[in-house]
């Protein structure tokens, strides 16, 4: 525990020594932001920024041009990986605060990159593009480059209540296009079969399913396609929707009967019907509770009150990391007042000094969490011990 202390004392000089270089970097990305997938300058900045603190920087990483990766150390375990997100959401910015909790992991960086030399193992960061959409961990989990990871973690900023045992709910994002054939709507329309009542009635039988679903399933779309003039039968028409559940066993069985629903609405409309994924699907998370006590513990100690996670509401790439190595995302809350993400308000929230504060007390948390797990050999045991057990649902 001595050497531990010590450690987090030189750790803290480090990260208040570069603790405005991290508050500018995060509200540059509040002020210039990039949605998935063309976070170009976010990602170079976010590279700079570890090349500055001595890490070997590989950009672009993982086959993905916006993503990166940052090693220091001796490349082999103990390995701890953080990840860091930089996307925004369309046309309201970084209402989901990826500007602050990706400033957290380089600030962390920074403050571990002096003592690293004292340590045996790696420190990994890792550019993850594209949460929002298509999201980066979920392809770099399938390409099994976090398997050898004996703790991957990050911190997403919220506000409300903090908490570490953050859970989140599978989801597949699947697009449906219905083809009918065109005819005059007023001269002849029983020559035509309309594109765009499969697309109706397929949210009428998602709708009449919510009933025969577990109560936390969310399932939600929009029409993308209906038609190019009313005088026109429909001859295609799509919708993209979202459908989400606690486990991935779950949401695949409920997938077959979405399907069903689509069959049958092309059926009864006389038209054709096919779907595709047209985002990466999200797993949820994995629970790790050796790892998610060491994480509260770590709260504690930074007098960060550690409340009871709420039921899953959203989803996260995060949770296909879990499914290859023991992983956490705790919240962290920049403020006291309960306040929805995806929010201009949040968004401003992200771009005010309470986040600059949050970025410090949060590079702290992983900073320390970090030293912990790589000093500590059966605290590593235990935490794989539990990843090993865990219920893959």
């Amino acid at each position: 525990m001595h050497r531990l202390a010590a450690l987090e004392t030189e750790v803290q000089r480090a990260l208040e020594a570069s603790a405005e270089k991290a508050y500018g970097l995060s509200d540059h990305l509040a002020a210039n932001p990039e949605v998935s997938e063309q976070e170009f300058a976010a990602s170079r900045l976010h590279a700079d920024f570890l090349r500055e603190c001595g890490f070997t920087v590989e950009y672009p990483f993982a086959g993905l041009p916006t993503a990166y990766s940052a090693v220091m150390g001796n490349e082999k375990r103990p390995k701890v990986a953080l990840l860091a997100e930089y996307d925004a959401l369309p046309e309201i910015g970084h209402a989901c605060g990826h500007n602050v909790h990706g400033a957290m992991t380089l600030l962390a960086a920074a403050g571990l990159a002096p003592v690293m030399n004292q340590l045996n193992g790696t420190l990994w960061i890792v550019g993850t593009p594209a949460e929002e959409t298509n999201g980066a961990k979920v392809s770099m989990a399938a390409q099994g480059i976090f398997d050898d990871t004996d703790l991957a973690m990050m911190i997403h900023s919220g506000a409300g209540k903090s908490f570490v045992r953050y859970r989140c709910l599978a989801m597949d994002a699947i697009e449906f296009t219905f083809k009918g054939k065109a005819a005059h709507a007023a001269a002849m329309p029983w020559e035509g079969h309309n594109a765009l009542n499969g697309v109706q009635l397929l949210f009428h039988a998602v709708d009449m399913l919510r009933q025969h679903v577990r109560p936390e399933v969310r399932m939600h779309g929009i029409v993308r396609e209906g038609g190019a003039a009313p005088n026109i039968v429909p001859e295609s028409a799509s919708a993209r929707f979202y459908f989400r559940a606690p486990w991935r066993t779950y949401l695949n069985e409920l997938m077959e009967k979405i399907y069903n629903c689509a069959r049958g609405a092309a059926l009864a409309t006389g038209t054709s019907v096919t779907w595709r994924n047209y985002e990466a699907s999200f797993d949820n998370l994995k629970p790790d509770p050796t790892a998610e006590s060491m994480m509260e513990d770590v709260f504690r100690n930074l007098n960060i009150p550690v409340h009871s996670a709420p039921e899953p509401r959203g989803s996260s790439d995060v949770g296909n990391v879990s499914f290859r190595c023991p992983a956490l995302q705790p919240v962290l809350a920049l403020t006291e007042e309960p306040m929805a993400l995806h929010t201009r308000e949040f968004a401003a929230l992200c771009a005010s000094p309470a986040a600059h504060s949050g970025i410090l007390l949060g590079a702290k948390a992983l900073a320390f969490g970090t030293l912990r797990v790589l000093l500590d050999a059966e605290l590593r045991k235990r935490i794989r011990e539990d990843f090993l057990s865990g219920e893959a649902q």
